[in-house]
């Protein structure tokens, strides 16, 4: 078998990088280890960028978004007892989207079904070969059968833990992370949404946060020990704790409900460069992760994928290089941009076991400074929406 780009890994990333390709009349293969339906039972984020929302309109992958995503003008920050709204489209002069991964996911898959694009599931054991020279080539195991595809390019879309990243070269790959020291027990919940927009709070019991998925299903965190097990928060317990970190006013707004989704996802902050390594390409968690307090995790993917995509039809259709030579830098940019407002986020909002008093005070510092100054929130608003693609 051949093909001109050998994809790995059907989330997102991996399914829109396809979708653009082959758009572009360049053929794809994606495979991806798990099947379907466990592609699809991923609970993720939720809050697309401006730049985002339209480069799956480009594409024509946002009707659906479009009809059923909530446009969201703006969020709210809850901080000892204070509460201030940032106003995206007033300072930023954009909004954001509210559009469940799992939603996007199932669009680029009917779009992939469509196209007629081969998808691979229940790949096992892939590993890749030779792409430091002109004959890259993905081997896997599909029912007990080992089998093998040649291409000129290999893209690594597979997430923290795939082949892609950890068949990079040891010399020429630098990591760079943190662990955070708790992770977030989040919940979904068929009942409305605590609030219009999206409350972040920090409290002394820790940081909860109030989204949703659309205006009848709710998404819930809150911030758990690390190693903290989410079969140790029954949904009463859960709903307690999140009421006792959210002001009055919203506590009273949230109703309970079963748990559809009861998950514990760890933070931590991780970027790996350069994101080239000859032929072989990283994009997504492949290359990064962020904490998701700042939402930015999906919407760096895709912002790769654009960069990435726009590169390989202008290598592959002209035979122009330059793109593919500058991906990495490019993207690695964009990334390092995300990584510092999530960081910041991540630390603002969170308490933390070893946080000093001159440290809670700095945190005081810090909101009073968005509360007094525009140019702060405007500054935060910028962040959150989105560096121009």
């Amino acid at each position: 078998m051949r093909t001109q780009v050998a994809i790995i890994g059907a989330g997102p990333a991996g399914l829109f990088l396809g979708h653009v390709l082959t758009r572009a009349g360049i053929d794809n293969v994606i495979l991806e280890r798990r099947d379907a339906s466990r592609v699809l039972a991923r609970i993720r984020a939720g809050v697309l960028e401006a730049g985002s929302a339209d480069l799956l309109r480009k594409h024509g992958i946002g009707a659906r978004m479009d009809a059923e995503g909530l446009p969201h003008d703006g969020f709210s920050l809850a901080f000892g007892g204070r509460r201030l709204r940032v106003d995206l489209r007033g300072l930023a002069g954009a909004s954001v989207v509210v559009y469940g991964q799992t939603e996007i996911t199932r669009d680029l898959m009917e779009a992939r079904a469509a196209s007629g694009a081969r998808t691979v599931y229940g790949a096992e054991d892939v590993a890749i070969e030779g792409f430091e020279g002109d004959a890259p080539a993905v081997t896997w195991r599909e029912g007990g059968v080992v089998r093998r595809i040649g291409c000129d390019y290999v893209c690594a879309c597979d997430g923290f833990h795939g082949v892609g990243r950890a068949s990079a070269p040891r010399a020429t790959l630098r990591e760079h992370g943190r662990a955070y020291p708790f992770g977030w027990l989040g919940v979904l919940v068929d009942a409305p949404p605590a609030d219009h927009e999206l409350l972040y709070a920090r409290h002394e019991r820790g940081f909860a946060l109030c989204s949703m998925r659309s205006a009848t299903r709710s998404r819930y965190y809150v911030q758990v020990p690390e190693g903290e097990r989410a079969q140790d928060w029954s949904d009463a317990r859960f709903f307690d704790e999140l009421r006792r970190r959210l002001p009055d006013d919203v506590a009273e707004r949230v109703t309970p409900a079963p748990s559809l989704e009861k998950s514990v996802a760890p933070l931590r902050s991780f970027v790996a460069e350069p994101m080239r390594f000859g032929r072989l390409f990283l994009a997504g968690d492949a290359a990064h992760i962020v904490p998701p307090t700042g939402a930015k995790g999906l919407n760096l993917a895709l912002g790769d994928v654009h960069y990435l995509s726009e590169a390989l039809i202008a290598r592959i259709r002209d035979g122009d290089e330059t793109g593919i030579d500058g991906y990495s830098a490019k993207a690695l940019a964009r990334v390092w941009r995300a990584e510092r407002f999530s960081w910041r986020m991540t630390g603002l909002m969170h308490e933390f076991p070893d946080e000093t008093p001159f440290e809670r005070r700095m945190k005081d510092a810090e909101f009073a400074e968005l509360e007094a100054s525009r140019a702060a929130r405007a500054a935060l608003a910028e962040n959150y929406v989105g560096a121009p693609l």
